[in-house]
């Protein structure tokens, strides 16, 4: 494994958000998701991950730095410079070892079999605490906690269906399918679309939760929908053919002579689409618009009174 500081691309004596910003920008550079065409991104991606655990760490960070361990967290044989005081020594399967001040046995400075001196003691004060440290359990990885964003979608959208590209809470662009028939406060899971876990390398999920725009045309029953449509009042006498909004575009609709704004028409499947599939219908009601000002309607009326 390379050097931790050349695979973050930091100085080594970067701060400890420096480190982590550098992390950050290249996890989501890196990314296997991002990289689906590169056979060795799983393997850059992995990289990075065991270079932030050295470096993210502060006393690995440091036992690195001092050479105790090497790029992957093992450690390493420092040797035994400066531990041979003594004059004399023995030299037994290639390992040697001196009798001196400092490693005498238990009885004092000398050291012969008696002197209680072993080699393996050696071994077991340098290597000790990195073995009981190798063999603890580490717990198991964490999932990263769930991310969430609220998408505000037009009624058309939420009745029809649609793609959207959103900009996750990561800052992460992605395409999204709303859904056909999707309901005001639906939760969406987007899974693996969140952070990475700097040491699993597992992302977390991203709930998206759907708001419906209100729409000014219409109002909205379960899965009916209603709407009022002005009509000049000669239409509403005489009859003919309106323009009525719907979510997919005005439809026209032909009203009876002497339609009145008690009057209400249905346009069946108009409505919105149900979870389990029912479509519902659209309500369409009559406004009569009256002229400011028409002296033989006004005359007619009179007449008619009189």
């Amino acid at each position: 494994m390379r050097d931790p500081y050349q695979v973050l691309g930091v100085a080594r004596g970067a701060s400890e958000a420096e480190i982590k910003k550098a992390f950050r920008k290249r996890a989501k550079d890196l990314h296997p998701d991002r990289n689906q065409d590169d056979p060795k991104a799983q393997d850059r991606f992995a990289e990075l991950n065991g270079a932030y655990e050295i470096l993210g760490d502060e006393t690995k960070r440091k036992q690195f730095d001092r050479g105790e361990i090497d790029a992957e967290g093992k450690p390493k044989f420092q040797g035994f410079e400066g531990m041979g005081a003594g004059r004399g020594g023995n030299r037994q399967g290639g390992f040697e070892y001196h009798f001196g001040q400092g490693f005498g046995g238990r009885g004092g400075a000398g050291g012969g079999a008696d002197g209680g001196f072993d080699p393996s003691d050696i071994f077991g004060s340098l290597f000790g605490d990195a073995v009981r440290r190798q063999g603890r359990a580490r717990p198991e990885p964490q999932k990263p906690a769930d991310q969430s964003f609220t998408l505000e979608v037009t009624l058309a959208e939420a009745a029809s269906g649609a793609t959207r590209r959103v900009r996750l809470p990561g800052g992460r662009e992605v395409e999204v399918t709303i859904p056909e028939g999707v309901s005001d406060g639906k939760v969406m899971r987007l899974r693996g679309l969140g952070q990475p876990d700097p040491f699993s390398g597992e992302s977390g999920d991203v709930m998206m939760t759907i708001k419906v725009k209100p729409d000014p045309r219409f109002t909205i029953e379960g899965n009916d929908l209603r709407t009022r449509v002005a009509v000049p009042l000669g239409k509403a006498v005489l009859g003919g053919p309106i323009h009525v909004p719907t979510l997919t575009g005005a439809v026209e609709m032909k009203i009876p002579p002497l339609t009145g704004s008690a009057k209400q028409f249905r346009l069946r499947g108009k409505g919105l689409k149900g979870e389990k599939g029912a479509v519902g219908d659209l309500f369409v009601s009559i406004d009569i618009e009256m002229p400011e000002s028409d002296a033989e309607l006004t005359a007619l009326m009179k007449a008619r009174a009189g």
